[in-house]
Parts: C-alpha cells; structure tokens; sequence
C-alpha cells in the first residue's frame, strides 16, 4: 500500500487560452499573468515601502513602473528573439511582433526591466538601486503567475518521468511528463519571495543598496538551474556542449552577476540613506 497521496499520470486538462471573451476582446490567460504580475509587483514594492525608516512617496513607483514595463516586455520578446530563435525570426521578422503567440524570456526580461528603471534614474538623478531592490522584492508574485500561464498554455513541459504526479501533455506525446511549470512556480514565486522577504524583514538587507537585487538574482538563477534538470530542452536548441540547456548557461552568468553585486552591497557596508534623493 502506498502512502503517497498521489495516483498519477494525470491527463492535462485541455485549458482554452483565452481566458475571458468580451465580444471583439479577447483577453488570453499569458495577457492576464502578465497584467497580474505587474500590478502585484507594484503593490507590493509599495508596501515594502514602508519597511524603510523613511519612506518615500509612492507616487514615484507610477513613475518608474511605466518605464519598468516597457523594458520587461521589449527585453523579455528581443531576449526571446535573441537567445532561443534567432535563425527562426531572421528568416520571419514580422513574428518578432506577434507576441500573442507566447515566446518571452525571463534573462531577457530582466535585463530590460534594469535598463528601463536605469533610464529612468538616471534622468530623475536617483540611484537605481533604491528601486531595483523593492521590485526584485515584489518580483517573485509576477513569476508565480507566469509560471501559471505557461501550464495553463501547456507550454515548456518536463522531461519523461515516473513519478506519481506526473502529467501527459497530449498535444506533445502520450509520456508522463514533470510538470516543470508548476515546480518554477513553487520555487522561482513562493519559495524566492519567502526567503527575499526573510533577507529584507529580518536581516534588514534593504539597508545596503543593491543586497536584495544581488540575492534576488541568485536566488532565481539557482531555482532556475535546478528546475531545468527537469524541464524539457528546446527541442531546436538541445542540451548545450551535451550537457545544459540554454536557460542554464544564461542562469549561470545570472548568478555570477549576481554574487558580484550582493558581494559589492555588503562589502560597500554603506547603509542605505533611507529616502535620500526621492521626494524631489
């Protein structure tokens, strides 16, 4: 007798991509995790807010998040583009636009959230990493719901396994299959959002400039890693030198950044002047 509440290989349910019709408007479930994502990370980054001795105005997040939005979607598709299709869309440019489609990548996403609040500073005189920090704080909510609505789209599934909960993608093969979606969203939304919360709230990690976005990128970049190994490879792209994926390699040079900037924080030791620079 088995002890595991599981009795699986499950059956994917046959998810319709559109999550709401209203006549002409058709709202698709990778739309609405993405609108989700962005106004739980502006909620949150606001209320973490308050966890600094000085808070500043909120009103600026408004400000930033404009230009924040802009770079995840352009980095995110370009990323896309770049890293995993590029032979793909220089032969069909015009797909570069079609992001209904899906194809976003997160490395990609990231960096172009750094440089839309890094323009956004810069011209406003702030140091980036007063914001950068809040939202990598937030962050983790928007993977959690995009996480969802990759196995909504039965999308980025797992490699073969045995395992009680395994799922079948039937519109890929007749295999029992890790869900791979569901572990990135445990491990890159819930389990990352604890620990940056117990970094910023107990270890009081907002005091030094740069410390939670350092951690934040190797947190994600060692989840990221791990749920790879049980994530099907793109099938045009393999297993890199036979050995990893692309999403590994770039999580790789993730985590090295991301040492490199939480070493910097803590070995600058300058405790964050809190508010300086912000209410202007």
């Amino acid at each position: 007798m088995s002890f595991f509440p599981f009795s699986g290989p499950y059956m994917f349910p046959n998810i319709d991509p559109v999550a709401l019709s209203l006549g002409p408007v058709t709202i698709r479930w990778y739309a609405l995790s993405y609108l989700l994502g962005f106004v739980a990370t502006l909620s949150l980054a606001c209320f973490f807010n308050a966890w600094r001795e000085k808070p500043f105005k909120n009103e600026k997040f408004f400000e930033v998040f404009s230009w924040g939005v802009w770079g995840v979607l352009l980095g995110g598709r370009l990323g896309y583009v770049l890293f995993y299709k590029p032979l793909y869309f220089i032969a069909n440019p015009l797909d570069i636009l079609a992001l209904w489609k899906g194809g976003m990548s997160f490395h990609g996403g990231a960096m172009g959230l750094f440089v839309g609040v890094w323009l956004y500073c810069r011209r406003r005189g702030i140091k980036v990493w007063y914001f950068t920090d809040l939202i990598c704080l937030a962050a983790p909510c928007a993977l959690f719901f995009g996480r969802l609505a990759n196995f909504a789209n039965g999308e980025l599934w797992g490699r073969p396994t045995a395992v009680p909960w395994a799922v079948i993608f039937p519109h890929v093969d007749a295999l029992p299959r890790h869900p791979s979606q569901l572990y990135e969203a445990l491990l890159e939304g819930i389990v990352l959002f604890l620990l940056l919360v117990l970094a910023a709230r107990v270890f009081r990690l907002l005091r030094f400039a740069g410390g939670v976005t350092g951690l934040s990128m190797m947190g994600y970049a060692t989840m990221r890693f791990t749920v790879e190994f049980f994530r099907e490879p793109d099938a045009h792209l393999g297993l890199l030198f036979g050995l990893v994926s692309q999403g590994q390699l770039l999580s790789l040079l993730f985590l090295l950044c991301g040492v490199v900037l939480f070493a910097y924080a803590l070995k600058a030791g300058s405790k964050v002047r809190e508010g300086e620079g912000l209410r202007s």
